[in-house]
């Protein structure tokens, strides 16, 4: 399984949006400072998730998300997972 991951800065309250296998092993490396892209907007949280079963359907989405169309959608879509 893979996964499409949103993580939102503690620091910050800006958006990372990324893919994965293993999300909570993603999750630490994005903590721990691994990660050049957000090492220095740490601490990071999980804000929004799907799971996929091909890495294909996963980079599509995760791609269409980073898009200005995807980017309106993932905000409506963050909104109401979280009872928004």
């Amino acid at each position: 399984m893979y996964w499409v991951y949103v993580l939102k800065s503690k620091q910050d309250g800006r958006l990372y949006i990324g893919s994965t296998s293993d999300l909570e092993k993603r999750l630490f490396y994005h903590n721990s400072g691994k990660v050049r892209s957000t090492q220095s907007r740490r601490p990071l949280d999980v804000i929004y998730k799907e799971q996929y079963t091909s890495i294909t359907e996963t980079r599509k989405r995760e791609n269409f998300l980073k898009s200005g169309q995807g980017r309106k959608l993932l905000l409506e879509l963050i909104d109401n997972w979280w009872g928004g």
